[in-house]
């Protein structure tokens, strides 16, 4: 694995990550707030992968679902408080402190639209890319 940078990615998770910020402060509740965010960040994810390296669709695709799955694994032990976190707004913003199977769910949705869309729109793979 290199690093190597691809505009389009980074742009891409910059837009998204500004979106997530927006669903974190604005929205409080429902669907859009758990379920549509929860969608959004492992697209957010991927973007990064493929912005900062020259892993393959695939390969950023299950490096993004393994993250995502062991999080919120992680979220069935104390994890936060091991760490001292319990307390830290941020760090259950970021790591969230419920496990839901529906989060696998998003999660697992989110990746197969990347998968779907990189099948039939991604011309990305080596464009506006610079190597470091």
């Amino acid at each position: 694995m290199k690093l190597q940078f691809n505009k389009y990615y980074l742009t891409l998770a910059h837009s998204i990550f500004l979106m997530e910020l927006a669903i974190a402060f604005i929205i409080k509740t429902g669907f859009i707030r758990y379920t549509f965010g929860d969608y959004l960040v492992v697209i957010l994810l991927y973007a990064i992968f493929r912005g900062c390296t020259n892993l393959s669709v695939r390969a950023s695709a299950l490096v993004v679902l393994f993250i995502a799955y062991s999080i919120e694994l992680l979220q069935l032990t104390p994890f936060l408080t091991y760490f001292n976190l319990h307390d830290s707004l941020t760090a259950k913003l970021i790591f969230g402190s419920t496990f839901q199977v529906g989060d696998l769910v998003a999660y697992t949705l989110g990746i197969l639209t990347v998968l779907i869309t990189e099948h039939y729109y991604g011309n990305h793979k080596n464009t506006h890319t610079v190597k470091v």
